[in-house]
């Protein structure tokens, strides 16, 4: 037991140490150096059942949609964000916020407190007439071993009357506006009202913390019971211990008969799902996953990289988006079905965090996302199996020492 309990701290030492390393090199190198430009698909509108789904893939253009319909607010707003930096895209939320609380709009936000725990407090002041919920960076209470406690607010989401919403993996902030490749869609019809009563029943499940103006009452709404069978919004909620993203995932991957497309900005797949693309790709499906050459998240990618030796030798075919990140949590599948979230395909998004996706089962959609993907790859290298089997010693040893890390990560 001595020499077990050596060798686990041991590894964990060499663990630790070649974290600190990998964080603090990447951090050198990207002193100074500014993403390049990106091809990026124009806003695609799309009908989808008896509303559309306009898809998003620069910032800049998502914003200004985002701003227009808050301004255009004639009842209410809920908007949901994980990160909402204090700049200048930040300050033109809350200010477009502000004015339609100002008009007699209600207006309800939620923040995740520890993903903005470097925003200047300054900015977390916010007038009496927005009613803001920020996300408390503990949760547990005493319940210190309660893992359905742990899960962040990672959701993105903003809900306008009972006519507009957008979902998707965007933050706030003005590096996200021009600097980052990422993808998030507009829904109007009945595929709002989904949105609405996700919004709503996390807001009331946390009643007993009190916000910005000390009012504890529940959000009470009205939604049409009707259902919109093209879109379906999976949640996950990780205080009822219920994760049916990963579910959609599995599912619609093993349905696939012509190809999969994804796009992940983290790719730390627990092994059932690797072995369903193992699967999908041996019987001939194009399997296809597009991911940031490298991340805002260093040993994200280097866990990410234990992956693709298997991927590789069963015909997955691997893409690295070149001189940007790309954020974007998307799939496509089949030419039929499609979906458009905020989880990522790792441990924290598939069984810890709260999530939002929306799957679309719409061929027009499907299209439209095929089109972005295409967009995407002509900025991408594709990793060939024989380069990678070239990679030296080194690597390879930090992909064994840092494997043990993928289920907490």
């Amino acid at each position: 037991m001595q020499v077990l309990r050596r060798a686990l701290l041991g590894l964990l030492g060499i663990q630790v140490a070649l974290v600190a390393g990998l964080t603090l090199t990447d951090s050198y190198r990207r002193r100074g150096k500014k993403p390049q430009p990106f091809p990026v698909t124009k806003p695609q509108q799309v009908p989808v059942g008896e509303g559309t789904v306009t898809t998003y893939t620069y910032g800049q253009d998502l914003y200004d949609d985002m701003i227009a319909a808050i301004d255009a607010a004639r009842h209410q707003v809920l908007f949901e964000t994980y990160i909402w930096k204090g700049d200048e895209v930040g300050e033109s939320f809350k200010a477009a916020l502000a004015r339609a609380a100002d008009r007699g709009v209600e207006v309800y936000a939620i923040y995740d407190a520890f993903a903005n725990l470097v925003v200047p407090p300054a900015f977390k002041r916010f007038p009496p007439s927005l009613r803001v919920l920020a996300y408390p960076v503990y949760n547990a209470g005493l319940r210190f071993f309660d893992l359905r406690r742990y899960g962040r607010d990672h959701r993105k989401i903003l809900v306008v009357d009972d006519d507009t919403a957008f979902v998707g993996g965007y933050n706030v902030g003005a590096a996200y506006a021009t600097e980052w490749r990422d993808t998030h869609c507009r829904i109007t019809g009945p595929g709002v009202w989904d949105l609405k009563r996700a919004f709503a029943d996390f807001w009331n499940s946390q009643r007993g913390r009190r916000w910005a103006d000390g009012d504890e009452r529940p959000l009470l709404i009205e939604t049409a019971s009707a259902w919109e069978s093209r879109i379906r919004v999976h949640r996950n909620l990780p205080r009822q211990w219920s994760f049916p993203i990963r579910a959609m995932y599995l599912d619609a991957i093993d349905r696939a008969r012509r190809n999969i497309w994804m796009t992940h900005a983290y790719f730390i797949p627990d092994e059932n799902f690797v072995e369903a693309l193992v699967a999908a790709a041996r019987r001939g499906v194009d399997v296809r996953i597009l991911l940031p050459q490298t991340s805002n998240h260093v040993v994200a990618d280097w866990l990410s990289r234990g992956y693709f030796s298997q991927l590789l030798s069963a015909g997955v075919r691997i893409f690295r988006y070149q001189d940007a990140m790309v954020h974007a949590k998307t799939a496509t599948v089949d030419g039929e079905w499609s979906t458009i979230g905020t989880a990522n395909i790792d441990r924290l998004s598939m069984t810890g965090n709260y999530e939002v996706n929306v799957e679309f089962i719409d061929a027009g959609l499907a299209r439209a996302m095929e089109e972005v993907f295409r967009t995407d790859e002509s900025n991408a290298v594709e990793l060939m199996a024989g380069d990678w089997a070239g990679r030296g010693f080194t690597r390879r040893f930090a992909e064994v020492v840092l494997a043990p890390l993928r289920p907490v990560l």
